[in-house]
């Protein structure tokens, strides 16, 4: 009789362990599944966190995802107000027209320019050897760019702002952009291709 009973527990044992396997393998299936899930929640709100100051459009229509890299683009130009430090840069484009002379050689710059005015509140440096001011909070992007057929009534050049809230890390488009110093200061320069800033010599 125990022999018998032997026997039925030894035959158990391996669907038991079976059992076992199947279960581990089904809570580690589920882990991975669980992982996989947060990670790709994570790389979601990244991209749209990343995307974000880009979906904005200015009261005139144009897009901040025109201007998509302008954190890197070459450096046109500097400026200082009482209010605020400013640098120019303009896109490849831009770039290009000026080292070949424009405006100043009589050309216009090229559909497709762009350039982009960067501005901050000023402060007093609390680390130079020296008295100088250094870019503080960020303010704003205004942001020029060149195509005709869409701004023929604007000498080819659309105008818009993009005010920046350091508070809530946020870009907004300026709802009074349309009334900023865009083209109606830029009239000045006309014969300039409406650009103030020539490309610096370094």
């Amino acid at each position: 009789m125990s022999e018998l009973v032997t026997k039925s527990v030894a035959q158990e044992q391996p669907g038991q362990k079976i059992e076992t396997r199947t279960a581990a393998q089904r809570v580690a299936g589920f882990t991975v599944v669980v992982t996989a899930v947060a990670v790709l929640a994570v790389l979601v709100a990244t991209a749209v966190y990343a995307q974000d100051k880009y979906s904005l459009k200015s009261p005139s229509g144009i897009a901040f995802s025109d201007f998509k890299g302008y954190e890197d683009w070459a450096v046109v130009s500097s400026a200082r107000t009482d209010e605020v430090l400013k640098v120019i840069v303009g896109n490849p484009t831009m770039i290009t027209a000026y080292k070949a002379g424009a405006p100043g050689n009589g050309q216009p710059f090229p559909e497709g320019s762009m350039i982009v005015k960067l501005q901050w509140k000023p402060k007093k440096s609390a680390e130079a050897p020296f008295v100088v001011d250094v870019p503080d909070s960020f303010k704003q992007a205004f942001v020029m760019e060149k195509d005709s057929k869409r701004f023929p009534k604007t000498g080819g050049w659309g105008y818009a702002v993009f005010n920046y809230d350091a508070a809530s890390d946020k870009f907004t488009a300026d709802e009074k952009s349309l009334a900023d110093c865009g083209h109606s200061c830029h009239v000045a320069v006309k014969a300039k291709d409406y650009i103030f800033h020539p490309y610096q010599k370094r």
